[in-house]
């Protein structure tokens, strides 16, 4: 079942991320900004990825005799 939450914290990751973005970058340091970008995505990835497998999970158990 998809959870709700999950997908608030990742819309906030997400908002979080162009925040630090814009601040960093008009400060100067753009390169810990894009840094910084990565880190978010593979973070937000992480989290699709284990909705994804979830969801494997899920339809294995649904196939299985």
């Amino acid at each position: 079942m998809l959870d709700v939450g999950l997908l608030f914290k990742i819309g906030g990751a997400g908002i979080l991320l162009v925040i630090l973005d814009k601040v960093l970058t008009t400060s100067g340091k753009s390169e810990i900004a894009a840094i910084t970008n990565i880190a978010g995505v593979v973070i937000i990835l992480l989290m699709v990825i284990n909705l994804i497998s979830q969801l494997f999970s899920a339809v294995k158990t649904m196939f299985v005799f």
